[in-house]
């Protein structure tokens, strides 16, 4: 089959994910053929980089030998059972690892397969834990400019207007308290405060995405304004959620961002990395003191009563096992260090262009905004442009961000940089 007839049966029948389809009447549309370590190859053999880990999943490469091998194994004993009644030992395994990784707080462990899932299923478990006391909250709160996912729940609790405000008469009531802009947070921290006096007795839960909102255009703050924010939470006696689903598996310079914060959650969302990039897999993990809520005889009716056909597929179960190896064999955390060091070092180059400001990088995670262009949709120019030079950059509006899989040389670093101030240049 034709590389053209490839796209045009894709056009015809596929209806893409976050995409005016009306763009691909200007934009190329590319299927790839196959995939190897940093490299998306399409079917003309052109290379691709892929900056930004295929939406934030992809850790260590494409393809990656060790991960493949032991989903290849597990293949042929077991690919997957209701988790309902039954088990199965690689999400014993993983389910054992996550808690010890995460520490002594966190016990227990809730499976789905996406992030929106994994925040719909804290956000649902806060609620009931209070109604299995008989305390009748409904209201969530969440930081300005955050994002959680797409599906209504999720949605609810975010704050990008792109995505919500079609959806508005849909989503349930929540409340917003504004993430710090700065270094000072104080004012942030009172704003808070009123809240939580005037509505604790209706929230549930304060969900955040800590150190980085991603999806609001790389937002980065303090993780002191976290403990503060926590601590007024635990007064006021409302939980708390941490959704890592894109900060989580060091992309923070952590492995998980809440190592940064001294106080901790009540509930932590996992996905994206947490299977390399190879399956659909998320969880949420928490505590015993909220799992006892629901702990009682079956008349009483308090169970826990939120299923998924896929959760905890022993499949993707496995990658997750054989993503947490390589963290622990190859030291990927300290490598990591010096590997985040240079690309903060590589993109200050870019800071010669006065169009260009707020460069802000935490861990494996680097931005910054173009704030001046006479393109309307500057950051699709910047996409076009990179694609030419064999780059995946998929800017968020007009901010530019690079958040690769781990394996990315400083070669390839600086190439990026190199191809970002030739585009620039003809800016």
């Amino acid at each position: 089959m034709m590389y053209s007839d490839l796209k045009n049966l894709d056009l015809k029948y596929i209806w893409h994910p976050c995409t005016q389809m009306k763009d691909h009447e200007n934009i190329p549309l590319i299927p790839i053929k196959k995939a190897k370590g940093i490299w998306l190859y399409d079917f003309d053999d052109k290379a691709y980089m892929d900056c930004i880990s295929s939406w934030w999943v992809n850790l260590f490469g494409h393809s990656n030998a060790y991960i493949s091998k032991a989903i290849k194994d597990q293949l042929d004993v077991l690919e997957h059972i209701i988790l309902a009644g039954f088990s199965h030992k690689p999400i014993i395994k993983l389910s054992s690892r996550l808690c010890s990784l995460l520490g002594d707080k966190f016990s227990k462990c809730f499976y789905a397969d996406n992030g929106s899932s994994a925040v719909e299923i804290a956000l649902k478990m806060s609620f009931h834990y209070f109604l299995n006391q008989n305390k009748r909250k409904n209201k969530f709160l969440s930081l300005s400019n955050s994002y959680h996912g797409e599906t209504l729940g999720a949605l609810s609790v975010g704050d990008v207007s792109l995505y919500k405000k079609t959806y508005t008469p849909l989503l349930l009531e929540c409340l917003n308290t504004p993430v710090p802009l700065g270094e000072d947070f104080e004012k942030e921290l009172n704003i808070l405060k009123n809240i939580l006096e005037k509505h604790s007795n209706e929230l549930c839960a304060f969900i955040l995405e800590p150190l980085v909102q991603c999806a609001g255009n790389m937002h980065m703050y303090k993780a002191e304004f976290i403990d503060e924010a926590i601590k007024l939470c635990r007064y006021y006696g409302v939980q708390v959620i941490f959704d890592e689903i894109a900060v989580g598996f060091g992309r923070t310079g952590t492995l998980f961002a809440l190592e940064q914060c001294r106080q901790k959650p009540d509930f932590i969302c996992l996905s994206k990395g947490i299977t390399g990039g190879f399956m659909p897999l998320s969880v949420v993990v928490t505590k015993d003191e909220i799992y006892n809520a629901f702990y009682a005889p079956y008349e009483a009716q308090k169970a826990f009563l939120h299923s998924h056909s896929y959760t905890g597929n022993a499949l993707a179960c496995t990658a997750a096992n054989a993503v947490l190896d390589i963290f622990e064999k190859e030291n990927i955390i300290e490598k990591n260090k010096d590997l985040s060091f240079f690309i903060k070092e590589e993109f200050a180059k870019l800071k010669e262009f006065e169009f260009l400001a707020n460069f802000r990088t935490c861990g494996m995670i680097s931005a910054f905004d173009i704030i001046k262009s006479k393109y309307q949709r500057a950051g699709l120019e910047v996409y076009k442009r990179a694609l030419i030079k064999g780059l995946l950059l998929r800017p968020l509006g007009n901010t530019i961000y690079f958040m690769p899989p781990y394996i990315v040389t400083k070669e390839q670093v600086s190439y990026v940089v190199q191809s970002l101030k030739e585009i620039f240049k003809d800016f």
